[in-house]
């Protein structure tokens, strides 16, 4: 507690001396303190003595390590990242330190944090994970929670304006990001469906229609010959069905694993109406386009981009590369529904600061004020929405219907659960619902009892 106090004084100093340094740019942190007024105490008769100015930080050259699977320095090509790059240089300065960016390969990522974090020589200060992989280093004890790095006065505690807590993990908060949209929902080819004559899914949303009934109906008349050549030129739906089995789960207010409490939810009837529902998308209503030949084939999340599919769950980050019009709703709600959520949040990427990193107190402060940068944009997201969605009603629909309604995810990332092999029994093998759940009910609750041992 002491130190903590004293990393607190020291911080709350350090942060005016770099607040006055970048000239006060109304982006503070929070953590500057307010001068007491005169009228804080009108009857004393002399000035209150001033306290001593705290030590400041000085961290003798050491280098500060920020892990990812890219390079995460900023380029100094748009404003934005020469703003940042200036705010590093700054912050180097006055805490006599230097960033170093550690651009690790995807698939060597998680060993290299494990096994350098069990030796007490984290590989990294500040690293980035995937939610449904830290679901295993956060139940070992591998990364630190909030609570032990962050104070009242870091912004992150306050407005968030420039780093946002993300959603808690296995029961406690421990991961952080610069605030940011993410948009995944059911995309529809608005081109496709004017040349069909079908309503837009946006009205019926906003008119509380926008059911999984209604999405099947919308599904059922795209599917077409259009050309009478008696083959089906027009389809409608595309996609992974493991990635729709997620995202409608949690449209009707489910996952296949809690991950507070790790447990098996995948005999939960809320996730058996949802794989009944997924199986009858897949192998029954003939409305799916499967152009690998491969229905569980994960390149199947691509195949919407030909053009003749009227509707798929779609990331984002996955259409910036379309040849027609794409417009965006929430995932059709469930019969189950919470009103919350409306997509599986299976590929959130968080910050997180590794157990034995030294003074991560001061670490975390530094990372926040690195993010102290006047901002570019409009509005949050504007440049990459504006790249991918033509309308302000999609964007519009993207922020305020799509963003922040993700259930976090994390069956894919514990070792041994079988989520591909309850996949590949419903959609491959034909396989019922309830005798492949209760086929790998078991193996599902070995997998979290390890997890929670």
């Amino acid at each position: 507690m002491k130190k903590m106090k004293v990393l607190t004084m020291m911080l709350l100093a350090c942060s005016l001396v770099v607040t006055a340094c970048s000239g006060g740019n109304g982006g503070g942190s929070g953590n500057a303190t307010n001068a007491p007024s005169a009228e804080a105490n009108p009857t004393a008769t002399k000035a209150p003595e001033a306290e001593p100015t705290p030590e400041p930080i000085d961290l003798g050259g050491r280098t500060i390590r920020i892990a990812a699977w890219w390079d995460d320095k900023p380029k100094g090509e748009t404003a934005g990242e020469i703003a940042r790059l200036d705010k590093m240089a700054e912050l180097e300065k006055a805490y006599n330190f230097k960033f170093e960016f550690i651009n690790i390969p995807f698939e060597e990522y998680m060993d290299k944090f494990t096994t350098t974090v069990l030796a007490g020589e984290p590989f990294a200060d500040v690293a980035i994970m995937e939610f449904k992989r830290a679901i295993v280093p956060v139940k070992s004890g591998l990364v630190l929670p909030l609570s032990e790095f962050t104070v009242p006065g870091n912004d992150i505690n306050n407005e968030q304006k420039l780093v946002t807590k993300l959603p808690a993990l296995g029961g406690d908060e421990y991961a952080f990001s610069p605030p940011f949209v993410s948009v995944v929902g059911l995309h529809y080819n608005r081109d496709l469906f004017k040349r069909l004559g079908l309503e837009d899914p946006q009205d019926l949303y906003k008119n509380g229609q926008w059911t999984w009934d209604k999405f099947l109906e919308l599904a059922k008349e795209a599917t077409r010959d259009t050309d009478n050549d008696g083959k089906i030129d027009s389809f409608g739906l595309s996609g992974w069905p493991a990635d729709m089995a997620r995202h409608f789960g949690a449209s009707n207010g489910v996952t296949f694993v809690n991950d507070a409490t790790l447990a098996d939810q995948a005999s939960d009837p809320k996730m058996i109406e949802t794989l009944e529902f997924v199986n009858r998308l897949v192998n029954v209503e003939n409305i799916l386009k499967v152009k690998t030949g491969n229905k569980m084939d994960w390149n199947e999340t691509n195949t919407f981009k030909d053009g003749d599919v009227a509707m798929s769950i779609q990331y984002d980050w996955n259409i910036g590369d379309l040849t027609f019009e794409a417009g965006v709703v929430p995932v059709p709600k469930g019969p189950q529904s919470d009103g919350m959520h409306t997509y599986a949040n299976s590929a959130l990427n968080g910050w997180f600061i590794p157990k034995g990193v030294k003074d991560p107190e001061i670490v975390y402060h530094i990372f926040e004020e690195m993010r102290n940068v006047p901002p570019t944009e409009e509005y949050l997201g504007q440049d990459w929405l504006e790249a991918r969605y033509k309308t302000e009603a999609d964007i519009q629909m993207a922020i305020e219907h799509v963003n922040g309604t993700g259930m976090i995810s994390v069956e894919e990332g514990i070792p041994d659960y079988p989520f591909f092999g309850i996949m590949d029994d419903i959609i491959i093998n034909n396989q019922s619902v309830t005798a492949t759940i209760e086929k790998f009910k078991q193996q599902g609750a070995d997998a979290l009892a390890k997890l929670s041992q």
